[in-house]
């Protein structure tokens, strides 16, 4: 009885999720609001970075050269966009006022803008990065203040649309890891052979190996010792590169407007809202995603205060040379593995790009881990978040109406660009930048189809409910053992 009354007192009952091992710990916090001890913060935020690493720097990497840039200037590039990724997950994960979904919720550049700013770049000569810079802060802009209207559509997101996105969050970013484990570059020589796939494989069994014999913090940290040891193998092995260190300063800020004053063209500004708005989906999905996981499900102000972080940290990352930033979705598969659900951890993260940022030669060790390790752990890391969604379609009432055919026709839909590259070939490159983008073509056909199936002409039940606005956190978060 009195653990009875004790689940009442936080909403819940004796044998669901929120209950102490999901919900409040013994100091009667919630994990999420938990500080961990200094080494252990440090190491499990290091290990958010290690695994978003690539993801930030690829983007400046790709649109540098493309607009013209010197190897120089790119890096430089790519410094800044550490930087601003810190400033974002900070703004996520601490907040102030109205800003933040203080979840462990990482923020990084957005690989949708890759595209529309290459395109936009094209014949601009030196005026390129400005008109780029001037986009995204007019995007950023109008996004902030759109931000308290897009946060009320977590109303239309019951688990029989989250789940669907989650999954569809994992399996569309296998193919990164994928990419990885081949070596990330298909002009390079050596992409695809056996010494790449063989490392990455050998890392993958490292990890799964260290998860099922470590216990305790260890266990937890073990995609970071997975990603030391295959580093630490491959140098022999030829693949493991210290010329990143050998060239880098101690010391660099990234000088504000570098590249000079932004500047403002109407078509770029629309390119960059499109992309924007792109952003705000995949982070309204993977904040339900990462809610769940957590056990702290994504409300209506979770998720305007996340959109606001995200489009904050848009705005003013053109100032110190940065590109949009929006959510990334492979540490929500860290979270799950680890189960380390407190967002100080990611906020140490991010501070720990800001000190990257701020000294290249710290961010050139980060960069000694080599593609196929960090894609052998990415199989993992991806796998897990496509498990939570399965996990999470598993209480979706699928048997009811016809709720398997929207995840049938959703997760199809999503699957496409994964499936099938130039599927889109022949469309307008503006709706490229929606339709190439799975999670976003998923979670549109999801929500369109739950609202046609089961809102549309009904009044609704108490067995059926019409829309969840907060779905029931999973009972534990996925891990690999």
């Amino acid at each position: 009885m009195p653990r009875f009354r004790a689940a009442l007192s936080r909403g819940t009952t004796p044998g669901s999720s929120a209950v102490q091992a999901e919900g409040e710990t013994d100091t009667g916090k919630h994990p999420v609001d938990e500080t961990l001890p200094p080494v252990k913060m440090f190491t499990s935020g290091l290990q958010h970075v290690a695994a978003m690493y690539a993801g930030v720097v690829a983007p400046p990497m790709i649109v540098g050269p493309a607009v013209g840039l010197s190897a120089t200037e790119t890096a430089f590039l790519m410094g800044a966009s550490l930087f601003t990724a810190g400033i974002a997950t900070l703004l996520q994960t601490l907040g102030f006022w109205k800003i933040g979904a203080k979840l462990p919720f990482v923020n990084g550049v957005s690989f949708a803008g890759v595209t529309p700013m290459i395109a936009i770049g094209k014949g601009e000569g030196d005026n390129a990065i400005p008109i780029i810079f001037g986009a995204i802060i007019v995007a950023g802009v109008l996004g902030f203040l759109a931000a308290p209207y897009f946060g009320k559509l977590v109303r239309f997101f019951p688990p029989v649309v989250t789940g669907t996105v989650i999954t569809l969050i994992g399996v569309s970013l296998l193919p990164v890891a994928f990419n990885w484990s081949q070596g990330g570059n298909p002009q390079a020589t050596d992409y695809g052979s056996m010494t790449n796939i063989g490392m990455a494989g050998l890392t993958f069994v490292i990890v799964l190996a260290l998860r099922k014999l470590l216990r305790g913090f260890l266990q937890q940290i073990a995609i970071l010792l997975g990603l030391v040891a295959g580093t630490l193998i491959a140098v022999p092995v030829g693949i493991t590169h210290f010329d990143a260190i050998k060239n880098a300063d101690l010391v660099g800020f990234p000088t504000p407007f570098h590249f000079g004053a932004p500047q403002f063209e109407v078509a770029a500004i629309i390119s960059m809202c499109i992309v924007m708005l792109v952003c705000m989906t995949e982070s309204t999905a993977d904040m339900l995603a990462l809610g769940k996981i957590v056990g702290r499900p994504a409300d209506e102000k979770t998720i305007e205060g996340g959109l606001r972080a995200d489009t904050l940290g848009s705005a003013i990352s053109p100032l110190f040379n940065g590109f949009m930033c929006s959510a990334f979705a492979q540490n929500i598969g860290l979270v799950a593995m680890t189960k380390v659900r407190s967002r100080f951890v990611v906020a140490a993260g991010g501070g720990i790009l800001i000190l990257l940022g701020l000294c290249p030669v710290l961010a050139s060790v980060i960069a000694l881990v080599p593609l196929p390790v960090l894609g052998g752990a990415g199989i993992v890391l991806f796998g897990s978040v496509a498990a939570s969604g399965i996990q999470t379609l598993a209480g979706a009432a699928l048997e009811k109406g016809e709720n398997a055919l929207i995840v049938a026709a959703s997760v199809g839909i999503g699957l496409i660009p994964i499936a099938a590259p130039g599927f889109y070939h022949a469309f307008p490159e503006d709706l490229l930048v929606v339709l190439d983008s799975g999670i976003s073509t998923g979670c549109v056909v999801a929500i369109i189809l739950n609202l046609a199936f089961n809102h549309l002409g009904k009044k609704g039940s108490a067995d059926e409910p019409l829309v969840t606005a907060t779905p029931e956190p999973v009972s534990e978060p996925v891990a690999v053992h």
